[in-house]
């Protein structure tokens, strides 16, 4: 898969990279049969990210996908192409990880998120917006948290440029 960002705000060097464990990821652009796109509100970290998530165990690439829309979109999905990748070198969590990202189709009715109790605490909330919305808000919104601002937000923006949003 082609990789579509390189993300090192805290200029980790590639040996410290070279310690840290790999999380491999998942992430979508979904739409719905309206054409909307699928984002999740990070409303007491102020922005908005894309729905996916890591890896479990000895999960695959596309069983995540779809386990991760389920739990927090609440859709069944079909997966579509490939985006591309994003590679991350954080510091802050001393994890390599890897986003494996591709357009998705809700398949079926909307259901309710199933979210964690982590995302709770942090005022998860699905919002679909139309096409032309999607990067106004992810652009403008301002992140108080390290993470949103320095890693979720940037890769989420270029998700979404290589998705040709």
């Amino acid at each position: 898969m082609k990789q579509i960002l390189f993300l090192n705000p805290e200029n980790v060097s590639e040996d410290e990279a070279a310690s840290y464990p790999l999380r491999e990821a998942a992430r979508a652009v979904v739409f719905d049969e309206d054409g909307f796109i699928a984002l999740l509100h990070v409303s007491k970290e102020n922005y908005y990210k894309l729905p996916g998530g890591g890896l479990d165990g000895a999960e695959d690439i596309l069983s995540a996908l779809q386990r991760e829309s389920l739990e927090e979109i609440g859709c069944n999905i079909e997966v579509g192409e490939e985006i591309g990748s994003v590679l991350e070198y954080r510091k802050l969590s001393n994890i390599k990880q890897i986003s494996y990202c591709y357009r998705a189709e809700v398949k079926g009715e909307k259901g309710l998120p199933d979210f964690t109790e982590k995302e709770k605490n942090k005022g998860f909330q699905i919002v679909w917006l139309p096409t032309e919305k999607v990067m106004q808000i992810i652009t403008e919104s301002k992140a108080t948290s390290p993470e949103g601002s320095l890693y979720i937000v940037p890769r989420d923006i270029a998700i979404l440029k290589a998705a040709g949003i």
